[in-house]
Order: C-alpha cells, then sequence, then structure tokens
C-alpha cells in the first residue's frame, strides 16, 4: 500500500490547515477519551472549551475570509456543515446531548467536514481566488498568527490518563 502524498497548500491559507490539524486531534482526543471511559462531564467541558476558544472562531474567520461567494455549491456545502457543527455542539454544551455515542457522531461529523474542506474545497479555492484575493487573505491570517494554533494549551488532558 504506498504512502498517501501530502496536500501542497497556498502559503496564504496554510494556518487554517493548521487549525484543522487541531480539529483533526480535537477528534482523537474525543474517542480516545471514550476508549479510557473517561466521564461524560470532562469530555462535554472539553467540548465546550474546543467549540469556544477553536472551533467557532475558526469557522468565523473562514465564512468571512473563505467562504464568501454564497452561490457556490462548495462553498454552501460547507457553510452548511458548519451550521450543523454549530447545532450539534450547542446541543452538546446545553447538555442535549451527553452519551458516548454523541460525542462520536460529534467527532465523525467534524473530522468528515476538515477533511471535505482540505481535500476538495480549499484546492477548489485555491484555484478560484485570485492571487491579489489569496494574498489579502494571507495578510490578514498571518497578521494574526498567534491565535492560528492547533489550540493544544486546554487544562486537562484526560486523553492522557
Amino acid at each position: 500500500m504506498g504512502k498517501t502524498k501530502p496536500i501542497k497548500r497556498n502559503v496564504y491559507i496554510i494556518p487554517f490547515s493548521r487549525e484543522h490539524h487541531g480539529a483533526l486531534l480535537f477528534c482523537w482526543k474525543i474517542r480516545w477519551g471514550i476508549h479510557l471511559n473517561i466521564s461524560p462531564q470532562r469530555i462535554r467541558r472539553y467540548v465546550q472549551w474546543f467549540w469556544e476558544n477553536c472551533l467557532r472562531p475558526h469557522q468565523e474567520e473562514e465564512g468571512t475570509l473563505l467562504f464568501f461567494d454564497h452561490t457556490d455549491s462548495l462553498v454552501q456545502k460547507a457553510l452548511d456543515e458548519h451550521a450543523m457543527l454549530s447545532m450539534t455542539f450547542e446541543d452538546i454544551i446545553a447538555g442535549h446531548k451527553q452519551e458516548n455515542r454523541h460525542f462520536l457522531d460529534l467527532a465523525d461529523l467534524l473530522e468528515e467536514h476538515t477533511r471535505y474542506e482540505e481535500r476538495t474545497l480549499f484546492p477548489y479555492l485555491e484555484n478560484e481566488l485570485s492571487g491579489p484575493q489569496l494574498v489579502q487573505i494571507g495578510k490578514v491570517l498571518y497578521k494574526e498568527e498567534l491565535s492560528h494554533t492547533a489550540c493544544e494549551d486546554y487544562d486537562d488532558e484526560f486523553w492522557k490518563r
């Protein structure tokens, strides 16, 4: 079986891809926490922290900087998935969904969405956006570079047991 070739990302949107890496780590941590029989309360607390500090700001910035053409079907799919993720996170945070299956559903939904953006939408947008548009996006993202991390500073590393 051959290795998957790494995706070559346009330098101006690399910070978004770094955050996507953080989202995939979040999914792994949720799954591993469930495997370790971590209490749902601890996992829910992490879900809330990740949503408020990492994913919601990330989605808002993508919506502003990248997903401005709402008539584009690929962009609209990402926006629809953002809305579904938002609803799912909020349901868990509010305590409406607190079972392990809900956390696993969230991890699956976020992973699928992240891979869609990385494998389909971002390559498409790199071709659709003009050079000056990409440069402008990069100026904003790199100006705020410290906020574009993998979101690793959570205080309860339950996945390490």
